[in-house]
């Protein structure tokens, strides 16, 4: 896709967390889609 977000929900259990904080989340996240997509599109492949 193009990289835009649909949709992020956070809580924040006991205390709030940073925008620093924020970014590394989406940073993860984004490292995580990436990777799980190249896992299914080498699924898909064989």
């Amino acid at each position: 896709g193009a990289g835009n977000y649909v949709e992020v929900q956070g809580t924040a259990e006991g205390a709030a967390f940073s925008r620093k904080e924020m970014d590394a989340l989406l940073v993860l996240a984004e490292k995580g889609i990436k990777e799980l997509v190249g896992l299914q599109k080498k699924s898909l492949s064989n």
